[in-house]
């Protein structure tokens, strides 16, 4: 097993590689982050989805990865009842969220935060067999989410296919993708609220046997401006920072777009997510905000454990 950790889209990429040239693995990772930073990057303002955010009320035909990206957030947004929407962009800018992570403790302006519902998926006017977006005036995407997920799966596909087979692991953020047959015992994770801790740190550490693995947390990417704490799940309903009583959803899925949704929308959902990630099938590990945890849906509790991956419609 070799392995490779750097820094790119914002966050730490993490790259395990067994039965593969690590190399050419770490360079196939590389290209599809590059094309996803410079196709829907809201932080670059030569970016496809920078340049579509400034064209509202006029169709505009988009790339292959940018459609792909809108159409899982689309889907994303309805599959979770309009909790996890990419129309999200605006507020997020509101709220100071609107450059690198990395660069927002520069910031120590007050910033005036205003209750105001996001303008919803449902306004964006998406035709995936011509790739021609419409946005109305005032709707912003934010990609951001989902999108970092569905690098994760590009990417550990990109990597399988460079060195022909063998077994691949792609971390980028909190979003983890497996490719090809895992190692005998699984792909060991530890299951952690900031992706950039040490895999030898002490906490929960689960078997990853195929699939993929997502955690959406409010306590990570925080930031202070004024006299206001603020983290980076905005809540659609009010266009503020979701108030939750989980500070951390780790879920399980077929693959990583579809555990980010379901981990996201968990978060949003509040007392509802329980019962609504067991409807869907979903190993999960929730963790509320004074640390207790709930694990439902056959989540793992030893790395010894085979993980089932649900698969959201």
């Amino acid at each position: 097993m070799r392995a490779a950790t750097w820094r790119a889209l914002g966050t730490s990429v993490h790259l395990l590689v067994e039965g593969g040239d690590l190399r050419r693995a770490r360079e196939a990772v590389s290209v599809v982050v590059d094309e996803v930073d410079r196709t829907y990057s809201r932080f670059r303002p030569d970016s496809e989805l920078s340049l579509l955010n400034a064209r509202p009320g006029r169709p505009v035909e988009v790339s292959p990865l940018l459609a792909r990206a809108i159409e899982e957030a689309l889907r994303g947004a309805r599959l979770s009842g309009g909790l996890a929407d990419p129309t999200v962009g605006g507020a997020m800018r509101l709220i100071g969220y609107d450059r690198d992570f990395d660069r927002l403790a520069d910031l120590t302006k007050p910033l005036e935060l205003r209750l105001q519902p996001i303008p919803g998926w449902q306004a964006v006017q998406f035709d995936a067999r011509s790739r021609t977006v419409r946005l109305p005036s005032g709707v912003e995407l934010d990609l951001g989410s989902s999108g970092k997920a569905l690098a994760s799966d590009l990417a550990a596909d990109a990597a399988q296919e460079a060195i022909g087979g063998g077994s691949v692991l792609v971390g980028i953020g909190g979003d983890i993708a497996t490719a090809g047959y895992p190692p005998q015992d699984g792909w060991r994770v530890l299951v952690a609220e900031d992706s950039n801790a040490d895999p030898g740190s002490e906490g929960e550490v689960i078997a990853l046997h195929g699939g993929a693995l997502a955690t959406s947390s409010t306590t990570v990417r925080r930031w202070r401006r004024g006299d206001s704490t603020l983290h980076h799940l905005v809540d659609p309903r009010t266009g503020l920072p979701a108030e939750s009583p989980w500070r951390t959803v780790s879920v399980v899925a077929g693959n990583c777009v579809d555990a980010n949704i379901a981990a996201t929308a968990a978060i949003l959902a509040g007392s509802l997510a329980p019962d609504w990630l067991t409807g869907l099938g979903l190993p999960a590990r929730l963790v509320s905000t004074n640390g207790d945890i709930h694990r439902i849906g056959g989540w793992p509790i030893s790395s010894s454990a085979c993980v089932p991956a649900g698969v959201l419609p």
